[in-house]
């Protein structure tokens, strides 16, 4: 029988026994001879020479190879014989360990496999650091806006309404009601006020008039441009200076100071209240009995604050003396002493609905301004900081530029957008207050329809990472608002003691003034 391998089979024969004849012998030598170079076949006991004739007789142990014959090299034997078939064994030299080059290959591919995860890992923590850092900016972005917008809504507001009396035509033939403003009899309106600029005397400034006189239009708003050097018109002492370090006015940020009564709070008069009318028609006394509810305790009018008593139609504010044990407060005597009035107050009807405030507490005095605060890494930032009526507060940290613009109603009705300076030297003002002091400086002020407000968020946290690309910023007040470099700005955070490698975004907003409707 011959194999189906590749090449020339060759049969080998198995030796017999003692009892065959000397030609199978020969034919067994022959065998082992060439077993040297292939397979040697197991020479059986001769107590097995039965079961191995046997085998003999119906099957051929046959050796194949493929290809040229490879001396040294034992090639794989089949022994067909009607079961599977049984591979000699070969033997295996055990592994001893590795060379060093193979070792060094297996380091190299280690330090390429970790060299990837780390790259992997500080890409993604970066782009987190990203995304969370523009989240956080966004967020106060709004915040800030939102409160901004909402006190500069109420700038010039007075109780029940803000113009009044009879329309006066201008030189365009514009028919525009008078503002309304309230008749002040203090002698010391000054101290009841916040963060004043604009102090009696100082030129262009009429001096503290000796008679009653109306509230005058340089005091109900003020707004001040701030550049690198300083600021226009000039700040309050109340208003930190400029500089870098933490406690200092941010370098480039301008400042707006907005005025308005909340008149959420006073107490109603008609009721349990009532005003006390003297022969004169004049404020004898007023008595409060305060709605628990609605309305605050007696205890809240401090001894020296001045009073206002408003209705819909007129509003007055004079020093009183009280409030006493029984809820009694009166009109402070006539005289040139602080604490004295001018002139006296006239009684207001129950049915014209009068209300009385605390005009130290009720009449609003809000200014916005930024200040250097740490940013808890060894940076500094900036942080917006409202201050009502002398009390600060920080309301989002992260602001770095604080801008303003004023649209102003002229004598003619044009609406145009100034700045600060040129609101505060303008003339041609529309109908003002009903008696003016002299030329009326300032008197824009009371003009103001709409506020535009501009302020740059920064993500407050240095990122390295960030290329020249994402540090890029608009900011509208430098010029057209084109995207630049952060040291290209007219304002850089450089100058202000800022780090470039940072988010910045601007956010702004138009604000229509609800208590200007002449």
């Amino acid at each position: 029988m011959h194999s189906g391998a590749i090449g020339r089979a060759r049969p080998v024969h198995v030796e017999p026994d003692a009892h065959e004849p000397a030609a199978g012998r020969h034919g067994f030598d022959q065998l082992h001879r060439r077993g040297r170079d292939g397979l040697q076949p197991v020479r059986p006991a001769w107590g097995e020479a039965a079961l191995w004739r046997q085998l003999r007789n119906d099957h051929q142990l046959v050796r194949t190879t493929c290809g040229r014959r490879q001396p040294q090299r034992r090639g794989a034997a089949d022994l067909r014989v009607g079961v599977p078939a049984m591979m000699r064994a070969t033997a295996s030299r055990p592994q001893s360990g590795v060379t060093l080059i193979e070792l060094m290959v297996a380091m190299v591919l280690g330090l390429l496999v970790a060299s990837g995860i780390v790259t992997v890992f500080l890409s993604t923590s970066s782009s987190n650091r990203a995304q969370n850092q523009l989240a956080v900016l966004q967020e106060e972005g709004r915040f800030a806006m939102a409160t901004l917008t909402r006190d500069l809504r109420l700038a010039n507001g007075h109780y029940c309404t803000n113009s009044g009396g009879v329309a006066n035509q201008t030189s365009s033939g514009l028919l525009l009601d008078s503002l309304r403003a309230p008749k002040v009899y203090a002698n010391d309106l000054m101290s009841a006020l916040n963060d004043v600029s604009t102090p009696w005397g100082s030129s262009p400034y009429p001096a503290k008039p000796d008679s009653p006189y109306y509230l005058p239009s340089f005091l109900s708003m003020r707004g001040y441009d701030c550049d690198d050097k300083a600021c226009t018109p000039a700040l309050p002492n109340t208003i930190p200076a400029q500089g870098k370090a933490v406690g200092n006015r941010v370098i480039g940020s301008s400042v707006l100071t907005v005025r308005h009564l909340d008149t959420s709070r006073g107490w109603a008069l008609g009721g349990s209240s009532s005003v006390n009318t003297a022969a004169d028609g004049t404020v004898s006394s007023i008595t409060l009995s305060p709605n628990k509810d609605t309305e605050p305790a007696i205890s809240t009018f401090k001894p020296g604050h001045l009073a206002l008593l408003a209705n819909c139609s007129s509003a007055e504010i004079f020093a009183v003396d009280g409030p006493n044990a029984a809820g009694q407060l009166s009109p402070a005597a006539v005289g040139t002493d602080s604490a004295n009035n001018t002139g006296k107050p006239v009684a207001q009807q129950p049915q014209s609905a009068p209300r009385l405030f605390d005009f130290n507490t009720d009449y609003q005095t809000v200014t916005y301004y930024l200040r250097v605060v740490d940013a808890g890494d060894g940076q500094t930032t900036g942080a917006l900081v409202r201050r009502a009526n002398g009390v600060e507060t920080e309301v989002v940290h992260g602001v770095e530029r604080l801008d303003f613009l004023y649209g102003v109603e002229d004598g003619n009705g044009n609406t145009g957008f100034l700045t600060a300076q040129q609101i505060d030297s303008g003339a041609n003002c529309p109908p003002s207050v009903p008696i003016k002091l002299g030329s009326d400086p300032g008197c824009l002020w009371r003009a103001i329809k709409s506020i535009e407000v501009r302020i740059l968020m920064s993500g407050q946290q240095r990122l390295p990472s960030l290329n020249s690309t994402v540090i890029a910023y608009s900011y509208a007040s430098d010029g057209g608002g084109q995207v630049a470099a952060p040291a290209d700005h007219t304002i850089t955070p450089a100058q202000q003691g800022f780090a470039d490698q940072m988010l910045r975004r601007e956010f702004s907003a138009m604000v229509a003034l609800r208590n200007y409707n002449p």
